[in-house]
């Protein structure tokens, strides 16, 4: 049998989860911090290696451990590059192949290091006071860019005392006996870090010799801050070596915090003047030269303050100064992208009904095909023949793939979790459609537990996602995994209400303004839906979120009386009013609530879930980190207050050093467990759980 036509088949079998082996065991939470981590791929020029993070959690050490390991791209035995203790990662190939420039905090701070592609000649590149990240080589091999977070005031002077006075101010900061901080305008915390300050400038060093300079100086970010407008990279060469494009708002760093205004800005390396080459009022970002240098591909918003609006892909020509929507007709968010090596096409990523296909535009525009459509698929890598990047489904986390550009002969380069899925069985989630608010079809996915026994019913876990404009994908998550909550015995139900990204702007739209509105019918039809079925236990149902899940938690606590057992409250939204006063992206309130609390303040109060606290009696779980800056933990301090004075069963599970999200790992051992006790709890009756 032809070897590539083999490999398709168990692929395939693979992907349809045929009939597990008895010896197959349910997935445990313990798996989860087996698993190894498999992220950032990045391929060489010549397209025959690949590098990639390999991140491996620690559960002694609470720490998450990642290095980098290259593999071919045909595939085979991925060899270890980098072994130190403290987190290497991000790695960029030097055009000519010969180096691998990387991040790492080895010395106890975050740097650009440099290694050849055999993991030989380690050395350290950037020794910047205020840190490094980010690295991106110049076309031409002779610089590296990067990201450092300075204080702005400095910034224009020489490299040599700039860095003196950033190191001054931080060691301050540090060694000080005061630890008070003053602010003087918004913007001072973003995520869960103080800002003291500081602003992400982007650095250029030659890879010979030379300080390094700051091409975007002044009181602003270079690059955005916020992971809403950040692609990751949001900066690059041009490819003659003499410019750098990147992203920055048109205005200061106070008023970032409520506005989505961000352009695209050209820097002369030989010290010319910036110049701004969009003014949509809206966000535009993630900029990249064609091959050939006469045009800018980027992503752009178009309506200001809203930054759910659809992300279309542009193409800028430098000659006409013309920008054109190359995707005006596709109804997706545009996410990730990548120009073919000739420089005729767009490859990018974009979500369609619960999956993220990769999809194909020429520079004709409004043509959009979509070249793969398996699951989920992330970091894009184009080479002169193929796609590289990670694949990820429901059932399997992510691993390296490789498809040609017609969509065929997918095929896997890594494997590094294959021995450990060999033993668990985890059923493939069905995706199906229920009748939502206004006869609107509403997608879910539903997950069955392992080995389900015939006739027997089982309770019902209700699975409401962040964002709100997010969406269950078929993908793996390493905080929400809803596989795992099935293999505890219950159906899961993961639905796409009102609000969730990949069904159309329209339907994404419906939930600005309106959150305990179409959204929470959207969702009670889904607990209808669920109910109906002959293995679910309808009288045993509970129901979890996060972000805004959490907050439709909240919500449900007022508005469904004693339909679940208990739900679980993650880093919800309870107070609209403190919420608005307290986070840290006050545009996002603005946007969603029409203006300010004291400009609309019924608009607020409407949909706030204190409002409806004399109604709350269902038993809840809330879970917080003190470093989340998105959604204050005073948002479930004033919710575990309500429950307790009003006698509701109640437990806090409160994570000093989290942030929105539960990262370290022996945390997230604790979160599942607490979690899955709680349902325990709650919903021990059912047949599954006897």
């Amino acid at each position: 049998m032809n070897q590539r036509f083999a490999r398709s088949i168990l692929l395939l079998l693979l992907a349809c989860s045929v009939s597990p082996s008895q010896s197959q065991r349910p997935l445990e939470i313990a798996d989860l911090f087996t698993m190894k981590r498999v992220s950032e791929p990045a391929v060489s020029a010549d397209g025959k290696w690949v590098v990639y993070t390999l991140t491996t959690p620690d559960i002694a050490a609470n720490k998450n451990f990642s290095d980098l390991w290259i593999v071919s791209a045909e595939g085979g035995t991925p060899r270890q590059l980098t072994t130190d203790p403290a987190a290497d990662r991000h790695a960029a190939w030097s055009p000519d192949g010969q180096w691998i420039a990387f991040e790492s905090a080895r010395t106890g701070e975050s740097q650009i290091w440099l290694m050849k592609p055999d993991g030989s000649q380690q050395r350290q590149f950037t020794r910047i006071a205020t840190e490094a990240s980010t690295p991106v080589w110049s076309p031409d091999g002779k610089m590296i860019a990067f990201v450092s977070d300075v204080f702005p005031e400095y910034s224009e002077r020489p490299f040599a005392v700039s860095d003196s006075l950033n190191k001054k101010r931080l060691d301050e900061l540090a060694n000080g006996k005061v630890k008070a901080k003053v602010f003087t305008q918004l913007f001072y915390r973003n995520w869960d870090s103080w800002l003291d300050g500081k602003r992400q400038h982007v650095f250029v060093q030659g890879v010979e010799a030379g300080d390094p300079f700051d091409v975007t100086p002044g009181n602003h970010d270079g690059v955005p801050r916020s992971m809403t407008f950040n692609s990751g990279v949001e900066f690059a060469f041009s490819p003659d070596s003499k410019n750098i494009i990147h992203t920055m708002s048109p205005f200061t760093a106070r008023e970032e915090a409520w506005t989505t205004n961000y352009d695209i800005w050209i820097v002369p390396l030989d010290g010319k003047l910036p110049r701004r080459i969009t003014s949509n009022g809206a966000a535009d970002g993630c900029p990249r030269y064609s091959p050939d240098g006469r045009s800018v591909a980027y992503r752009a918003q178009s309506t200001p303050g809203y930054e759910a609006d659809r992300w279309q892909l542009m193409i800028f020509d430098l000659a006409t100064a013309e920008p054109r929507s190359l995707t005006a007709n596709f109804d997706s968010h545009i996410e990730e992208f990548a120009w073919s090596k000739d420089g005729k096409t767009i490859y990018f990523a974009a979500e369609e009904q619960g999956r993220k296909p990769i999809w194909s535009v020429s520079l004709a525009g409004n043509d959009v095909k979509k070249v793969f459509d398996n699951a989920t698929n992330q970091g894009l890598n184009v080479t002169a023949s193929s796609i590289v990047f990670a694949h990820v489904s429901a059932v399997r986390p992510a691993e390296l793939y490789a498809v040609d550009f017609n969509g065929q002969n997918f095929r896997k380069i890594t494997g590094v979790n294959d021995e450990l899925f060999a033993s668990i069985d985890i059923p493939q989630p069905e995706s199906i459609w229920f009748t939502g608010a206004g006869g609107t079809k509403v997608h879910s996915w539903m997950y069955k537990p392992p080995k389900m026994v015939q006739g027997a019913k089982y309770p019902l876990a209700f699975l409401v996602h962040g964002g709100p404009q997010g969406a269950w994908m078929d993908s793996w998550s390493y905080r929400w995994c809803p596989a795992l909550w099935a293999a505890q015995g219950y159906v899961v139900m993961a639905p796409n209400p009102r609000g969730s990204t990949g069904f159309g702007q329209k339907f994404t739209d419906e939930i600005s303004g309106d959150w305990g509105g179409k959204v929470f019918v959207d969702l009670m039809r889904g607990v209808d839906y669920a109910c109906k079925l002959p293995y679910v236990d309808s009288t045993l149902k509970a129901a979890a979120g996060a972000s805004f899940g959490g907050y439709m938690m909240n919500w449900f606590q007022g508005h469904t009386g004693d339909r679940f057992k208990c739900l679980v409250t993650h880093d919800g939204v309870y107070n609209f009013v403190s919420m608005y006063g307290t986070t840290e992206e006050v545009w996002f309130d603005e946007w969603d609530h029409g203006g300010t609390p004291w400009d609309v303040p019924s608009e607020y109060a409407k949909f706030s879930p204190h409002t409806y606290a004399k109604n709350f009696q269902t038993p809840n779980l809330i879970v917080h980190g003190a470093r989340d800056f998105r959604v204050p933990e005073t948002e479930a301090f004033q919710l575990f207050t309500a429950l307790q004075r009003k006698g509701v069963p109640s437990k806090f599970l409160y994570f000093p050093d989290e942030n929105h999200w539960v990262l370290k790992p022996a945390n997230s051992k604790l979160w599942h467990e607490t979690v899955f006790d709680w349902l325990k709890t709650y919903l021990r009756k059912g047949d599954a759980l006897e």
